[in-house]
């Protein structure tokens, strides 16, 4: 059975020309012109991987992206003209997973696509192993955390970054090796994603996000994870 991807673009050219290379790719596509449309379909239909333009009438991809992430973990990848550092870490820092300025080749939303897919699919099939560390329970199956019996929802990048520091933590992580080992990809001083997830992470798991105890700044290197005595 091919893998299933919602195409959210409201230019109907760009939509088609998509559209057509990945169904020759062997994918099923299924389209959404508006962003009232793509929650409708996300929350009837069942996808591997969603493709999300931010530019869109009636509802703009930010507002889907946060809808759409109140109940689903499915992999999303960013289309916009919007290509701006801010805007990769406004979409990337409420759940997006990567992130595709317009123009782009085909060639390279192809292997972003797969790329995802894999390890989308990595992650399931590793997600039967709780850990539990300095009072909290990670939760793989769901990418999600228990802090307190309290479920604490997390994007796939959140629980990888997390999962990075607590296997190996008394290492100082520098932004290119978190880059390297969750975007699987090179890194060209895109400081904000990494700095998005991370404000991220603390506000969901620390008690006071502007004093973190578990992830902690190593100033001008990088993050390690630190502990409930804030070492």
């Amino acid at each position: 059975m091919s893998q299933r991807i919602l195409l959210i673009e409201d230019d109907v050219n760009i939509s088609e020309m998509v559209d057509n290379f990945l169904r020759k790719e062997g994918y099923t596509i299924v389209c959404a012109y508006d962003g009232e449309k793509a929650i409708e379909t996300v929350q009837q239909e069942s996808f591997d991987l969603l493709i999300l333009d931010l530019m869109l009438p009636k509802k703009d991809g930010i507002e889907c992206l946060k809808t759409i992430r109140m109940h689903s973990l499915v992999p999303i990848i960013i289309l916009s003209a919007k290509g701006s550092d801010l805007d990769k870490a406004l979409g990337l820092g409420f759940g997006a997973d990567d992130y595709l300025s317009k123009p782009f080749s085909m060639t390279e939303l192809l292997a972003r696509v797969k790329a995802l897919l894999r390890r989308a699919g990595y992650q399931i099939e590793q997600n039967d192993q709780v850990t539990k560390v300095d009072g909290l329970e990670i939760l793989p199956a769901t990418y999600s955390v228990k802090k307190n019996n309290q479920s604490i929802q997390l994007t796939l990048k959140e629980f990888q970054i997390l999962q990075l520091l607590i296997g190996q933590r008394n290492k100082i992580f520098t932004k290119e090796e978190i880059y390297r080992r969750v975007w699987k990809e090179d890194y060209y001083e895109d400081a904000n994603i990494i700095n998005v997830h991370i404000s991220r992470l603390r506000e969901k798991i620390e008690d006071n996000p502007s004093s973190p105890l578990y992830v902690k700044t190593i100033w001008g290197i990088g993050y390690k994870w630190g502990d409930q005595d804030g070492k």
